[in-house]
């Protein structure tokens, strides 16, 4: 996608849109302005940090009704992740943020600018948004060379400062040299940083990239997921992305939104979401491996005592909400929060750690890492190293003994 600020071309997308639009003493369609009683409320102290702001419904025919609260700073860098599974409408509420989709009710607002207002038929068209967006496939022109690819989105400026930007935003990404080339002549990493070189080089306000990394094979995308961590944050360049990836919500994203059938379930800290997920839903969405049924027997000092099956564990007391009616809630266990021992002869539980003795059921490899299934009187999965597998000799129905610590285990009520 274009970020081009160029006037006729931002006219014609106004007038192709149909839609009312704010227009300057020149006649160039422009983002409208909030008035000064919009911008700050009565009785506070100052005009508030700038942020974006929507909250929208978009439906499809036959499939679920996308519903989005989201609230994200605009003015600092920030990179907030979408996530969750296939057809939650990531996707749809990112092509809504960078006018692609309309939604059909709500309202969408940049700091001071409304983007989109369905009450007032405001629809501000996407080159008038200052957004930069990279689609899953790059959309890179075929028969255009890298430095026009990237340079398509700059529209009339002089020659020396478009050579000026290209040259920078090439040295940046590590396409120097590559000018000269056709989108067929570059490697998938190779033409991942040409696409977002152009989205990047006019300097958009906001930033939207819908699975950057999910074209390219796993050595290439396991090396771009550290270098576009480390470009967003040295351009400070406030990012929205959407992944149904855990291991890149995690490397890349301070913030986690996380939809389930068109609706955000959970949204904080990328280690807030993952740790705490906030109902069985979203514990499953997050990879939480381990999901059982328990009863909270009692509580002591702050721990409590949950019974799963036959065995008891002990955990951090649940608060609030998580308590649970009756003390009925889920106990969620990680699997990589999972040690095993071979050895069996000191079973005592402690006040931090949990000791279950149980036997393997099966044991699968994930790369460089091998998930065991465990059966301590209730299921249990741990992950460990090829290294560890090897050194402890695993074996399926070897007895086995499995160390989770009170606080890796979260609890949260089942209403």
């Amino acid at each position: 996608m274009s970020c081009s600020h160029d006037e006729t071309a931002g006219l014609d997308g106004a007038a192709n849109s149909r839609e009312p639009v704010q227009l300057d003493p020149a006649g160039t369609a422009q983002p409208l302005t909030l008035t000064r009683n919009e911008e700050v409320s009565p009785g506070s102290a100052g005009p508030a940090a700038a942020e974006l702001t929507a909250e929208f419904e978009k439906e499809f025919p036959g499939g679920p009704v996308i519903q989005v609260e989201l609230r994200r700073p605009a003015d600092v860098f920030s990179l907030t992740v979408l996530f969750g599974p296939s057809g939650s409408g990531k996707s749809t509420t990112l092509r809504c943020l960078a006018g692609l989709d309309r939604p059909d009710r709500g309202t969408i607002r940049f700091d001071n600018e409304i983007w989109f207002d369905a009450m007032r038929g405001i629809f501000l068209p996407p080159q008038r948004r200052r957004i930069g967006y990279l689609f899953q496939d790059y959309a890179l022109f075929p028969h255009l060379r890298v430095a026009q690819n990237i340079g398509y989105g700059l529209g009339k400026i002089a020659a020396p400062e478009r050579r000026q930007r290209i040259e920078e935003i090439t040295t940046l990404l590590g396409l120097a040299g590559l000018d000269d080339r056709y989108p067929r002549q570059l490697s998938g990493g190779q033409q991942q940083r040409v696409a977002l070189a152009r989205a990047l080089i006019c300097r958009p306000r906001l930033l939207l990239l819908d699975e950057p990394l999910s074209a390219l094979d796993a050595p290439t995308r396991e090396h771009l997921r550290r270098q576009l961590r480390h470009w967003l944050v040295e351009l400070r360049m406030s990012t929205i992305l959407v992944t149904h990836d855990r291991i890149e919500a995690l490397a890349l994203g301070d913030h986690l939104v996380v939809f389930e059938a068109g609706r955000v379930r959970q949204s904080g800290s990328v280690q807030q979401v993952f740790s705490a997920p906030v109902d069985r839903a979203v514990a499953r969405i997050v990879g939480v491996d381990t999901i059982e049924r328990g009863m909270v027997v009692q509580v002591v000092d702050g721990l409590a005592t949950i019974q799963v099956g036959p065995k008891r564990l002990i955990a951090l007391a649940p608060r609030g909400r998580n308590a649970g009616r009756d003390g009925e809630v889920y106990v969620c266990i990680r699997a990589e929060d999972v040690m095993l021992e071979k050895r069996v002869a000191n079973l005592s539980q402690s006040s931090a750690r949990n000791h279950l003795l149980g036997h393997i059921r099966s044991v699968d490899r994930e790369g460089p890492m091998m998930r065991v299934d465990l059966d301590c009187g209730f299921p249990l999965k741990a992950l460990v190293t090829n290294q560890a597998y090897q050194d402890m000799e695993l074996r399926e129905r070897d007895e086995i003994v499995a160390v989770v610590k009170a606080p890796a285990i979260h609890l949260i009520a089942r209403d």
